[in-house]
């Protein structure tokens, strides 16, 4: 197995990517002005096809929250990135405490931390954690990404080890989301493939788990029927491959496609419907461009790859998102719901993006939500309630709600 070696960032220009990344928030304290505080009580605003939407501030106080999952006892569990720290919402409000047994986090950069968790869907007290992970690497200290496991007793998190730890090295700027497919099997996408970091080769190496999407069954193992499976080139946990960063894993409701998102660094943004085995091509080919403007590469498109369904240019760094299927807003079902944390590189210009398509599945619509507030969107869910919930990304963070009006 082969993997890109670990390159420290020495230049000021690689610092400065790094900083000016997708998922950075040290870039947003640089551009002077602080975000927006966070709205503290309902407010209406106006939408095309719904004219009055309620965002109702369902917990405050949040700091960088990563994602949501939803108990049957009416919980919201929210990680907390830059903390490391597994927080609850009950009946409306924040509890103080946050939940102990989450385990040690590597949080010393800009997107490292603990990331997405997800629900065992036949015990819903069984916790799966994707987190940077600190480990040594030919005498050093390196970082890479882990999926843990472990059991709610109370509000105490239990048993808890890793199940699966990431081949590779990332720098701590790997990012990571968790979805359950309805056979049970985990999918975990591991992002970190960058130009700029000098591991964009990560994406096509297939003796690496990073630019990759992954299929594993409950206990962390490879699935027995992964596209690659017995492969000696490949590991066996990869599903698919070519992916930069993935922030956004969801199913269509009524094809069953598994969609995900993809940042792109300038431009060159993507929605993927994402088949096993297949090649999403970064970074042979993209639509972006670096951060210092010139084109990651000369070839857009190539036959050999999957063109992308949704494509942003701008840049809107696409994260969190769900397909709406319920009885709350008749209006928006089947709409894809995806958070923006900027636009084009500017500050406060995060919002909730719908796009909507045709009976045929192509797009013809899109519409901006949630631009007035200025906060970057970092996950977005619909409950077991039917609302879409809206999970901001801020030193003052705050999860919305959207109710009709």
């Amino acid at each position: 197995m082969s993997y890109v070696t670990r390159v420290r960032p020495l230049s000021c220009a690689l610092t400065c990517a790094l900083a000016l990344s997708n998922g950075s928030t040290s870039a947003q304290t640089r551009g002077g002005v602080p975000a927006l505080p966070p709205p503290d009580r309902p407010v209406v605003i106006n939408t095309d096809v719904v004219p009055r939407v309620r965002v109702v501030p369902a917990a405050t106080g949040l700091s960088h929250p990563w994602g949501m999952a939803f108990r049957d006892n009416g919980d919201i569990l929210v990680t907390e990135r830059d903390k490391g720290t597994l927080r609850v919402i009950r009946d409306g409000r924040l509890l103080e405490r946050d939940i102990p047994g989450v385990p040690e986090v590597f949080a010393g950069r800009d997107r490292a931390g603990l990331m997405d968790i997800a629900l065992h869907p036949d015990d819903d007290r069984i916790v799966y954690l994707t987190y940077t992970k600190s480990i040594e690497h030919e005498g050093e200290p390196a970082e890479t990404v882990a999926l843990a496991r472990g059991r709610l007793d109370g509000d105490e998190l239990t048993e808890v080890r890793d199940i699966f730890v990431a081949v590779g090295l990332d720098d701590g700027i790997a990012a990571s989301r968790l979805l359950f497919r309805p056979d049970g099997t985990l999918l975990m996408s591991v992002g970190g493939s960058y130009v700029f970091a000098q591991t964009e080769d990560y994406a096509q190496d297939p003796g690496t788990h990073f630019g990759k999407l992954l299929r594993l069954n409950d206990d962390g193992t490879a699935a027995h029927d992964n596209p690659f499976m017995g492969n000696a080139d490949y590991l066996p946990e990869i599903y698919s491959t070519g992916h930069r960063n993935q922030l956004g894993l969801a199913f269509h409701p009524q094809t069953g496609d598994l969609w995900a998102s993809e940042n792109g660094p300038q431009g060159g943004d993507e929605v993927n419907i994402i088949k096993a085995g297949r090649n999403y091509g970064w970074p042979l080919s993209s639509y972006s461009r670096q951060y210092i403007g010139d084109w990651v590469t000369d070839t857009p498109w190539l036959a050999e790859f999957e063109d992308a369904e949704v494509l942003w240019w701008p840049s809107i760094a696409p994260s969190g998102m769900a397909f709406y299927s319920g009885e709350h807003f008749p209006a928006w079902q089947g709409n894809l719901f995806v958070g923006s944390m900027m636009v084009g590189r500017m500050f406060h210009t995060g919002h909730l993006e719908r796009i909507v398509f045709n009976e045929d599945g192509e797009e013809i619509r899109r519409e901006w939500l949630l631009a007035e507030f200025k906060q970057r969107v970092r996950d977005v869910r619909q409950g077991p309630d039917g609302y879409i919930y809206v999970l901001t990304e801020e030193d003052d963070a705050v999860l919305l709600r959207l109710e009709p009006a």
